[in-house]
């Protein structure tokens, strides 16, 4: 690539990451996915998979390393809350804050797919440029931006209590508050099978609580009770 083609990756390392890269390459594979490379065979052979793999233990490491030395609940506390703090949701929604969403390359196909599958890109790039900041400079610097972006989290995710599972949290609420049982309904239902979109409601009552969607009736279950446990929180519950 030309320097005219690499200045805006170049833009990003030095005012979102904090560094220019010596070899700025590392950082636009980190942020191409496998589509845009079968779109170009002949100028583009590499992806970002390899980084996204060694980028994703980095992250689990550095995150249980602010865990263990920071916290001194028991193993299982932990494992949910390293586990709230890695999901694909909280890397994704750190892509999104990073901004490098336009310097993805990916496929036009996928520049046109589900908010589900555009999130999942992110979240994988987001590991991927770990990998390339720990290739360009070491461990230190990749802790130090997972710290900033990831670890820093922890405080709201404690918060909500979105590091419990989602619906097990609400049922526990609700019974105690308003001696209700959570109830999921179907509000929506899109798309061919292979390629399905549902929208539940969660009713502690006759109130709607919340609403989720996914690609499955489980996924859209859990993103409805975090949405109602948020509303709990804003009644002060």
């Amino acid at each position: 690539m030309s320097g005219m083609q690499t200045a805006p990756y170049q833009d990003f390392a030095r005012e979102k990451i904090g560094f220019e890269f010596k070899n700025i390459q590392l950082l636009i594979t980190a942020l191409t996915h496998r589509s845009y490379v079968n779109e170009h065979k002949k100028s583009v052979n590499e992806h970002n998979e390899r980084l996204e793999f060694l980028g994703d233990a980095v992250l689990e490491l550095v995150v249980t390393d602010f865990l263990f030395n920071n916290y001194s609940e028991q193993e299982g506390i932990l494992t949910s809350w390293r586990a709230a703090l890695v999901r694909t949701e909280s890397i994704g929604a750190a892509g999104v804050e990073l901004g490098y969403e336009p310097l993805v390359r990916m496929s036009r196909g996928e520049k046109h797919g589900s908010d589900r599958a555009r999130q999942q890109i992110l979240a994988n790039a987001f590991e991927a440029v770990i990998g390339a900041i720990y290739l360009e400079r070491g461990y230190d610097d990749a802790a130090k931006f997972i710290q900033k972006h990831i670890n820093s989290k922890l405080d709201s995710i404690l918060e909500t209590g979105s590091w419990r599972d989602a619906k097990s949290h609400l049922q526990e609420l609700s019974q105690r508050i308003d001696n209700q049982t959570p109830q999921y309904r179907v509000i929506e239902e899109i798309g061919p099978d292979h390629d399905k979109m549902f929208t539940l409601g969660v009713y502690v009552g006759n109130n709607l609580m919340g609403q989720g969607s996914g690609p499955s009736k489980q996924i859209a279950q859990q993103q409805a009770a975090q949405a109602a446990l948020e509303e709990y929180a804003k009644r002060g519950n």
